[in-house]
């Protein structure tokens, strides 16, 4: 008698028909879709772009497969790098080290109100010389020397000038006028505001003169010519000390 072999009987599944098992991954696969297709629609609800299906939804295996598109994700915040401490240091030490703009009002305040007119040695006083009046003071100084203004005020006069060849006349800042005589070249005009130490002539040797000097004078509203040295005096300046 024929031993049957009932092993294949026995095998779970053995007897079910080839339908039945296809019909049984039909429906393994259908779950898997359906999980998925959960997943995209609460991803479309909480913003996500999704294409909206105008026909009836069809799935296959294929469409599983293929890459989702049209899918926003997240993209990861980049955080911001801080300041580089040694970048963040020489600008500090930069910003200290600035050297200010310059204020114009304590630049004023600072500057000197009377100057010496030239450098040069004082030569002759004020006062009667060789039986005549001599009403200014002299300074020895090379031809073409610099003249600077004693103080603030305004030119009034600049030109020829009887006895002193040319001359230059400033209005100085206390109402009286100062008188510069002998210049070789005159480099201010009438009506010019100067301030102390603007250059104004060059020492001359013009007019009665012997030799190449600055002639200058003080000459006040109500007492006339007076002697610059004290005058010059109650202003700072030390006509015998030579400028440093």
């Amino acid at each position: 008698m024929p031993v049957t072999d009932l092993l294949p009987s026995l095998r779970p599944g053995a007897d079910l028909p080839r339908r039945h098992r296809t019909a049984t991954r039909v429906v393994a696969v259908s779950a898997v879709i359906s999980a998925a297709l959960s997943v995209l629609i609460g991803a479309d609800k909480h913003g996500a772009d999704a294409a909206v299906a105008t026909g009836p939804l069809t799935t296959t295996a294929d469409t599983l497969a293929a890459p989702a598109e049209n899918v926003a994700f997240a993209q990861p915040e980049i955080p911001q790098s801080a300041p580089d401490p040694a970048l963040w240091d020489q600008h500090r030490i930069a910003e200290q080290n600035r050297i200010p703009e310059p204020d114009p009002i304590a630049i004023e305040a600072a500057r000197p109100k009377t100057v010496r007119p030239v450098g040069g040695i004082l030569t002759s006083n004020f006062g009667m010389r060789w039986g005549e009046m001599h009403a200014g003071i002299d300074f020895g100084e090379p031809l073409g020397a610099p003249i600077a203004t004693v103080t603030d005020g305004v030119v009034i006069e600049a030109g020829p000038a009887t006895g002193f060849g040319l001359w230059v006349r400033v209005q100085q800042d206390d109402g009286t006028v100062g008188v510069y005589g002998h210049v070789n070249d005159i480099l201010a005009s009438v009506g010019q505001e100067v301030r102390a130490g603007d250059i104004i002539a060059t020492v001359g040797n013009r007019g009665q003169s012997t030799g190449p000097h600055l002639h200058y004078e003080v000459h006040d509203p109500e007492a006339g010519k007076i002697d610059p040295l004290p005058w010059l005096a109650q202003r700072g300046i030390d006509a015998f000390r030579f400028p440093a």
